[in-house]
This record gives C-alpha cells, sequence and structure tokens, in this order.
C-alpha cells in the first residue's frame, strides 16, 4: 500500500464521510421511532402514556444535538485533513518541545528528540480537544440536560472536572504514549505482540487505579451508613461469595439526576459503590436486586470476557496499523515529508481504521448485550425477578431513557437491550404501573 499514486488524503476523506453518512442514516431512523406518540404494547401497562411522550420528547431532543454535534465535529476533521493542520502541530510541538529540552529536569528523560515532541503532540491536541469541545458540552448539560431537571451540576463544578480531566488525561496518558512509542521504536513492524501485551497491563493498572485515586478528585465517596440497605447487600454477598470489602456511596447527585450502580476493585477485595440518587428512587429490596445483577456479571466472568474482546480488537487494530507504520506514501499525503513519526501514524490511521472500528463496535454490543441478559437470568435465579424488573423500569422512566428503538441503531449503539426486551426475558407479568413517575418528571419542568 506504500505507491505514491494512492491519494491517502481522497482514501481518509471518502472513509470518514462514508462512516458520517452512514451514522447519520441510522441516526435518523432512530429519530423517526422518537415520533411515535404510543409506548410498546410490551410496556404499556408499567409506563403511562404521559412519561413516554416526555421520554420521547427529551430522545428527540437528545437526537437533535447529535444531529448538530456530529456535523461539528465531521466539519473539523475534515478541515484538520484539509488545511493540514497535523504537520502544522507537529512543527509547533517540535518548537515547543527544544524549549522544554532546556530544562534539566525534562531533558533528562527526552530531550529535543522525535519521542519528546510526540508526548507534547500528544498534550497539545489533547488541550485543543478539551477546549474545542467546551460549548457543546455546556450546552448540552446547562441547556439540554437542565430543561428536563436532569443537570445538578454549576459551571464553576463543570469547569472544575473539565480542568481535572485534562491534566489528569495528560499525567496519565503521556508515560502511557511513551511506552507505546518505545516498543514501536525498538521492535519496529513485530511490535503487535508486545503492544497488546503492554496494553493490557496499562487497562488492569487504570481499572485499579480510576476507583480508588481518579473518581474521589470528582465524587465525595462515604461509607454507606449501617441499616437495612448494608445488611441486606452484606448478606447477598455472602451467600455468593463475593469478596465484598467496602461499600459506598458517592454523591452523583451534585452533577446529576441520573443513577448507577457499580463494583471495582482486584479479583480478591471488591468495592460496591452506589449513586446517591440510586438509593433516594429506589427500595431497598430493589437496589439489592441491581447489585445482584451487577454480581452477576463477576459470578459469569464477564469482565475477563470483555477484557479478552477488547484485546481482540486491539490486537487486530495493531496488525491493521503494522502495515501502514512504515508507508511513508501516506505520511507524503499528509504534508510529512522529512520525518515519520509512529505516533502519527496512528493518528492518521485512525482515520482509515474507520469501518474496521465500525464493525468492532457492534460485535463488542453484541457481548455486551449478551452479557446483561445473562446478568438478569441471574439475579434472577437469586429471586429478584421483580424487584429488578421495578428497579430497571424506575431507572428508565426516572432517567427518561429512551423506551423504543430501531434495530439498526440499537445494533450499532446500545451495549445494553432496551428495556422492553429485559422485562420480556425476565419474564415479568405487570400487576400495575410503577410509582408516579409522571409527577416527578412534572416537578423537573416546574424548576
Amino acid at each position: 500500500m506504500d505507491n505514491p499514486s494512492i491519494d491517502w488524503k481522497s482514501v481518509v476523506t471518502t472513509l470518514l464521510l462514508g462512516k458520517y453518512v452512514f451514522e447519520s442514516y441510522i441516526d435518523y431512523r432512530q429519530h423517526q421511532v422518537y415520533q411515535r406518540t404510543e409506548p410498546p404494547a410490551s410496556i404499556k401497562q408499567e409506563v403511562s402514556r404521559e412519561v413516554f411522550l416526555k421520554s420521547q420528547d427529551y430522545s428527540r431532543a437528545k437526537s437533535r444535538f447529535s444531529f448538530v454535534s456530529n456535523a461539528i465535529e465531521i466539519v473539523k476533521e475534515l478541515a484538520v485533513i484539509k488545511f493540514d493542520v497535523l504537520p502544522r502541530l507537529w512543527s509547533f510541538a517540535s518548537t515547543v518541545s527544544v524549549s522544554l529540552s532546556k530544562y534539566s529536569f525534562i531533558g533528562r528523560f527526552f530531550g529535543a528528540s522525535v519521542m519528546s515532541q510526540s508526548i507534547v503532540f500528544f498534550a497539545i491536541t489533547t488541550a485543543l480537544s478539551t477546549v474545542e469541545s467546551l460549548p457543546l458540552s455546556y450546552y448540552n448539560h446547562f441547556v439540554l440536560e437542565e430543561k428536563y431537571g436532569f443537570n445538578k451540576s454549576t459551571v464553576k463544578v463543570w469547569l472544575t472536572d473539565a480542568i481535572k480531566s485534562l491534566v489528569l488525561t495528560v499525567t496519565l496518558g503521556s508515560p502511557f504514549v511513551y511506552g507505546f512509542l518505545r516498543i514501536i521504536d525498538h521492535y519496529g513492524v513485530s511490535f503487535v505482540s508486545y503492544a497488546c501485551v503492554f496494553v493490557l497491563v496499562a487497562q488492569l493498572f487504570f481499572m485499579t487505579i480510576i476507583p480508588s485515586l481518579i473518581l474521589p478528585l470528582f465524587y465525595k465517596f462515604t461509607a454507606l451508613e449501617d441499616g437495612e440497605l448494608k445488611t441486606a447487600i452484606e448478606a447477598l454477598a455472602k451467600r455468593n461469595n463475593f469478596p465484598l470489602t467496602q461499600l459506598f456511596v458517592i454523591d452523583g447527585s451534585t452533577r446529576s439526576a441520573h443513577s448507577n450502580a457499580f463494583f471495582v476493585g482486584l479479583p480478591w477485595s471488591k468495592k460496591i459503590v452506589l449513586y446517591d440518587t440510586l438509593i433516594e428512587h429506589n427500595t431497598t429490596e430493589q437496589t439489592v436486586a441491581v447489585l445482584a445483577h451487577e454480581i452477576g456479571h463477576w459470578k459469569l466472568n464477564h469482565l475477563p470476557q470483555m477484557l479478552l474482546a477488547t484485546q481482540a480488537t486491539v490486537a487486530t487494530t495493531f496488525i491493521l496499523f503494522s502495515a501502514f507504520l512504515e508507508n511513508k506514501s501516506l505520511f507524503h499525503s499528509f504534508g510529512f515529508t522529512q520525518v515519520y513519526p509512529a505516533f502519527i501514524a496512528f493518528s492518521i490511521f485512525g482515520y482509515v481504521s474507520a469501518p474496521v472500528g465500525c464493525i468492532t463496535q457492534v460485535l463488542m454490543n453484541v457481548l455486551s448485550r449478551k452479557n446483561e441478559y445473562e446478568a438478569d437470568e441471574y439475579a434472577k435465579s437469586q429471586g429478584y425477578t421483580e424487584d429488578l424488573a421495578v428497579s430497571l423500569i424506575r431507572l428508565a422512566t426516572k432517567n427518561l431513557g429512551s423506551l423504543n428503538t430501531d434495530w439498526l441503531y440499537s445494533a450499532y449503539n446500545h451495549s445494553h437491550p432496551i428495556l422492553a426486551d429485559r422485562l420480556s426475558a425476565l419474564g415479568y407479568v405487570s400487576k400495575e404501573k410503577i410509582g408516579d413517575v409522571k409527577l416527578d418528571v412534572e416537578a423537573n419542568e416546574e424548576k
């Protein structure tokens, strides 16, 4: 493929536009679904028409926002290609790198080299990406989410979170980029197996430190107080031999009204983390049912499955990338005629591999949905069929989640089955509408 006659800019532009058109098409299909005015028959007994209409309205608003943000993103990407932004930024990174090399501490590690230039380039592009995302992020939080009563953050907290995320990304990402580039520099096109091991170790490292060191920078962690809920969760963990060591509640309500729960930790020591909004919206039995589902993921080894699937995706990506690593015609098309840095090659390859990313995204969703059904079935086997079903209904309605989907859109975008499918798989039989959600929706509107 290293052929000077290939116009790689045109190839990349075509691939990006093709991906954009395809994704816009399936987004349009889903947007048409959001025009419906009657709930799906399978959940009509659980969800009132008023709540369904409010959910549809919220989904349409997010859909319109997605159309705009995706259009802005494709224009930005095409502009980067058209106006040779990458070589310009690379040249600027060289200037910065040379300046930094004069400081003894930094020069001791990198010096004015392609390696240090790559790290600086990574930091610059990360910072620019953060700044570029702020206007849309502001609209999403303080206009769209605010309108439907979900945003609980302030501008100060939002900006602080953005700065923290930028600093953490550069601080933690730079050593990863450095290690990855060192492997390529040492092994050349034979880097694949070594890089896969490196990525796996990095994944496990980040999975370990994020809950303990990173999340507390954004949320306040409080030990769950003694009481009925704590006793019930500990009993559930004991019945399932789940190595529970700590139970925390985080103040998710300071940023959003959405709910969640998860567990983290090493194989022999697990922490369960509950959002305060989850506890507020559910009874003790329903919260425990949600955790039974999460423990099902652990019991059925879904995390190792997802790690293996991710590694397969990473390996496929690296194998394809190795064919482009020394492709000088690719570099020349994008304005790099003197140097051929691996980091730039990988950045450009991200454009070329867009179609492969679409395929792997669908395959990962298939695996994820299978695991969700299995975890639901595990909770069902623990005797939580009704409590889990009610909790799922409450979560979907409280979050105004999409209650109906187009099959193609769902296959491409959803890692979880929709509510109606999960209730059907659980064998849930409706008895009455679940709570007076309409009053909560109206309360949000009045704020």
